[in-house]
């Protein structure tokens, strides 16, 4: 929905520097800034940002894009909240087509009222608790400080039944409603739906407050209670206190994940400012997708109960598919009875991190989930195992992770690896363009096409310089490198670095071109032009040959099971010519 074109003006007027200062600080070295990268843990900076080719780089894990790019992984943004940010930055309205921008604005005010109320009635809850001895003194008695009450907007609700209607003549408006604040009874009537609670705002990635938590203070049922969904709010896709914990994960590259609130909040009081909460719902895909983008390490912590014991089981199961080799998912079970708000109480910060640097690793886990209820001294019993791996195997997506288990399986049944194999299957290659570009190992070299692919998005005018390849092999990184030249051969004017490769975001080869960015950027960044040029014309040429060789191999074997067509012997004549030349 968003023009080409204006995502080039957008880059045109948004500074790399300047926007990456938004979030983290920058220190000038040489021609560029550097800083402490903030994907990785790192104690000296290896982040590098040029403010000429308007690109940033890390010599550690090998990061790498434009300011569209960083937006996107450090808040997590998709690339439309991105495109609206930065444009709102440099004083740029996002343009729209007629119908879209129709459906947008209709449904813009409609979120821009539910926020508005959510937000009012945030504002209350806390002045709420500021009146009522009763709130304090429960808050009090958890061991929670007026700051880590303020620094998560915590609020009352008073017990009577209309709280809310005092703060609008329009109670009967009904946003109140869709908004999940107030619930309109089958006769008609209408009421507060939080009463005599303790109030946690939940807050979307902006900050917004969307739906609220609410606990009870005295003995009653049910403990919790949660906004219902709405159009702002999906259980599924929000977490509380990731807004405020976000920075803290980012430092640790870890990020603890409990059953409620009270926990988030409690463990905050404590230090340990990483911590979020799922809302009253079980971990979802959307909830680790997020969660993986700040951390690496990701620990699920759940009563050691059976209802706990249930909730780290879906939470295995929904991982499993974006388990993810160099990230961690571990597994804390804290004794019977204890919470990590009651535990850090009783115990203090450091007993509970160690707690956490005990979790158990996904690898051990996964072993207790399949011998669950199986004797592996009985031939049955090994036979249930195999089955239960085989299960969860097929949905590990992760190589290394993939094949280590399959050994361990074997290692701890006592069995080959050739038996596991033939039950489980062996371990299926991902394909080029789905891995995630972090795992790729640095030291495998790349091919020439997706080198000279770098050099183009590097310096595009080597296009017009030298020239671009006309016969190719037909193997992926041929495709991309063909994917860059054709787009460039699109362009009516010039275009930069960051340009080209934003125009390549949305094609299939984009998560490839990243991938080569990563390992080749560094290295023809800083080769000469005229090398630059050389190694450019260099390839041309190979490509060429390379192209010939394999198509003369191949119409030779034609050659040898058919009659070649005339076209064919023609085509045979001109490339044992050239190779001939060559």
């Amino acid at each position: 929905m968003i023009p080409r074109d204006f995502i080039q003006t957008l880059l045109s007027r948004v500074d790399i520097v300047d926007t990456i200062e938004r979030y983290i600080p920058l220190k000038k070295a040489g021609s560029n800034y550097v800083a402490r990268c903030p994907f990785h843990q790192e104690k000296s900076p290896s982040f590098s940002v040029s403010p000429v080719k308007q690109f940033y780089y890390c010599f550690g894990c090998g990061a790498t894009g434009t300011a569209i790019s960083f937006v996107m992984e450090y808040t997590g943004a998709d690339f439309v909240e991105t495109i609206e940010e930065l444009a709102s930055q440099v004083g740029l309205e996002v343009p729209q087509s007629q119908a879209h921008e129709f459906q947008q604005t209709k449904e813009q005010d409609q979120f821009t009222s539910l926020y508005d109320r959510c937000h009012t009635a945030m504002l209350y809850y806390r002045e709420q608790l500021k009146l009522s001895a009763e709130a304090i003194e429960y808050l009090k008695n958890r061991g929670l400080s007026g700051e880590v009450a303020a620094r998560f907007g915590l609020g009352f609700a008073p017990n009577q039944w209309r709280n809310l209607e005092g703060l609008s003549p329009v109670y009967s408006d009904n946003s109140w409603v869709d908004s999940g604040l107030v619930v309109q009874a089958d006769e008609g009537k209408r009421y507060d739906r939080f009463r005599g609670r303790i109030m946690f705002p939940i807050l979307n990635a902006k900050g917004q407050v969307i739906g609220f938590g609410g606990r009870v203070i005295k003995q009653d049922e049910p403990k919790y209670l949660n906004s219902p969904e709405t159009a702002i709010f999906e259980k599924g896709h929000e977490l509380y206190g990731l807004s405020q914990a976000k920075e803290a994960i980012r430092e640790r590259s870890q990020v603890i994940v409990v059953e409620g609130y009270m926990d988030v909040v409690a463990l905050s009081q404590w230090g340990v400012h990483y911590a979020v909460a799922t809302l009253g719902t079980a971990t979802t895909a959307t909830h680790l997708q997020k969660l993986m983008r700040l951390a690496r390490r990701i620990v699920f912590s759940f009563d050691g109960d059976k209802a706990g014991r249930r909730a780290a089981k879906r939470a295995f199961e929904v991982g499993l598919p974006l388990l993810q080799d160099g990230k961690e998912f571990t597994f804390l079970f804290l004794p019977e009875g204890e919470d990590p708000d009651s535990f850090i109480r009783v115990n203090g910060k450091e007993a509970f991190e160690r707690k956490i640097e005990e979790a158990l690793p996904f690898s051990e886990y996964f072993f207790e989930v399949i011998r669950e209820d199986a004797d592996i001294a009985t031939m049955e019993g090994r036979a249930k195992v195999l089955t239960q791996a085989k299960t969860y195997l097929e949905q590990i997506k992760a190589p290394a992770m993939s094949m280590l288990l399959r050994e361990a399986v074997a290692k701890q049944l006592g069995v080959s690896i050739d038996l596991v194999k033939s039950v489980v299957g062996e371990v299926k290659a991902v394909p080029t363009a789905t891995r995630s570009p972090l795992v790729q190992r640095r030291d495998q070299p790349m091919s020439l096409a997706a080198r000279m692919m770098v050099a183009l998005i590097i310096d595009p005018s080597l296009l017009e310089r030298c020239g671009y390849p006309g016969h190719t092999l037909k193997g992926q990184d041929e495709e991309a490198l063909m994917t860059v030249v054709n787009l460039l051969r699109e362009q009516s004017g010039t275009i930069s670095p960051q340009g080209l490769l934003e125009l390549l975001r949305g094609h299939d080869q984009f998560v490839l071109v990243e991938k080569a960015i990563r390992r080749e950027w560094i290295a023809l960044e800083h080769t000469p032009q005229e090398e630059l040029d050389g190694f450019y014309q260099d390839g041309l040429l190979r490509l060429e040959d390379a192209y010939v060789a394999t198509r003369v191999q191949e119409l030779m074997k034609f050659s040898r099971e058919r009659s070649l067509s005339e076209l064919e012997l023609v085509e045979l004549q001109r490339l044992l010519s050239l190779k001939k030349k060559g």
